[in-house]
């Protein structure tokens, strides 16, 4: 099957064609005639598979021009990154249509956004506090939504974002289509989906927490820090295979931390983003580590949603996620298109805990594999690997002090006849 095999119209075939596609993936077959439908649809779908065009393309299809210019499609994405790489795709996408897509998103100017919004949008594309900013600034119309996409849902209800989620949908007209796309559905998202969806049609491209078949997944026992970043360091001096690595970790310190030490060996082939890095640093990093700069990009998994980088030859787990869903997302991040990943993590002992759920998640069994003997196994521990002492605390019972009687009353008055009689004698 290819993109000409679905109804499209010229506009789209010809920008399909301008970007280089020929065959859709199974979600973006299997979605296309259920959007099209205008029936809710939730959608169940790895990283790295197309959702991104699967809701895009039947989207654009679907739309009409209306002159005043108010949102008709309102796509919510969790972070700035994905904000800005879907509203790429769409305007690729909208090339040859009369469409103005805006991407909005924090840590921006809220007036220069609401100046453009105010000025006309047919797709508008954000994170949801920034949606809602310029919903309460009046700049943002959403009476006219016609189409609703939630990207990444689990993500945002797992950052917090139900609240806002909750308050944007109770903005929106009450007759509209709901498509919400995510690669894990959890008890939250369900609950979501039934409270503001009707009866969505489920589409998956497969089923929820399994891992991409053309990912090879494999993992090394190392038992620390400084053990892991002795395996790393052979790993990029040894493998000329890994020419561009997406390398996770789960904490912003900890980011900090690697990247001192491998920027020391790899000072202008490594990169670093975080939450704590302005936006601009944050563009500047993927930039330079998409075009070839960085050979390495170390990144959190708050940023892993947002990354949308091609030919990614290898996703590390530095360290495991504590949620078994975000490591589907982070090795998502490798095998894109129907191209061969490689995934490694590397698993200390703070690690198995994690392990094991992910495993179990999966229904999979990461390959081990033997660590190389030239890897220098350090006994050097960090704060965080040290062995805690639990002091036993004794509770002892203090005696009862016995708080001896003081009589006041009596030295009072004695003081106050002397008083009363240096008064008469004075008189």
């Amino acid at each position: 099957m290819t993109f000409r095999d679905l109804n499209l119209s010229n506009p789209l075939w010809n920008a399909i064609d301008d970007i280089g596609f020929s065959k859709p993936t199974t979600i973006q077959q299997k979605g296309f005639s259920v959007i099209m439908s205008g029936r809710d649809v939730q959608g169940i779908a790895q990283t790295g598979t197309g959702k991104t065009l699967a809701y895009l393309l039947p989207l654009l299809k679907l739309w009409t021009f209306n002159k005043n210019r108010h949102a008709q499609i309102l796509i919510i994405v969790p972070t700035r990154e994905l904000t800005v790489q879907v509203a790429e795709e769409a305007e690729k996408l909208g090339k040859y249509l009369n469409i103005i897509v805006r991407a909005v998103y924090g840590g921006t100017n809220l007036k220069s956004q609401a100046y453009e919004v105010a000025e006309g949008v047919d797709i508008l594309i954000g994170t949801p506090g920034r949606i809602l900013d310029l919903g309460y600034h009046g700049s943002l119309n959403l009476k006219a939504v016609k189409r609703l996409v939630i990207d990444e849902v689990d993500e945002m209800l797992a950052l917090g974002f139900r609240s806002q989620l909750k308050h944007i949908l109770d903005l929106l007209p009450q007759k509209r289509q709901n498509l919400v796309f995510s690669a894990t559905i959890n008890s939250e998202v369900e609950a979501l989906i039934g409270e503001y969806f009707d009866n969505p049609e489920k589409i998956e491209a497969a089923p929820s927490g399994s891992p991409l078949s053309n990912i090879n997944q494999a993992m090394y026992r190392v038992p620390n820090f400084n053990t892991k970043v002795n395996l790393l360091e052979f790993l990029l001096e040894h493998s000329p295979a890994m020419t561009k690595i997406l390398l996770f970790v789960s904490t912003k310190a900890l980011a900090d931390e690697l990247y001192g030490k491998i920027s020391a060996a790899y000072p202008d082939n490594t990169g670093i983003i975080h939450s704590n890095k302005d936006q601009n640093f944050r563009f500047n990093a993927v930039n330079r580590f998409q075009d070839g700069t960085f050979r390495l990009l170390i990144a959190t998994d708050i940023i892993a949603r947002g990354l949308d980088i091609e030919d990614v030859s290898h996703v590390i787990n530095f360290d495991l996620p504590d949620e078994p869903h975000n490591y589907i997302h982070r090795i998502g991040r490798t095998g894109r298109a129907d191209k061969k990943g490689e995934a490694i993590s590397l698993v200390g002992d703070l690690d198995l805990d994690w392990l094991d759920s992910i495993q179990e998640f999966m229904d999979f069994r990461i390959a081990v594999l033997p660590l190389p003997n030239e890897v220098f196994i350090s006994d050097e521990l960090t704060e965080a690997e040290l062995p805690k002492i639990n002091m036993k605390t004794f509770l002892v019972n203090c005696p009862k002090l016995r708080m001896t009687p003081v009589l006041f009353m009596k030295k009072r008055t004695k003081t106050k006849k002397k008083i009363l009689k240096s008064t008469t004698k004075t008189k």
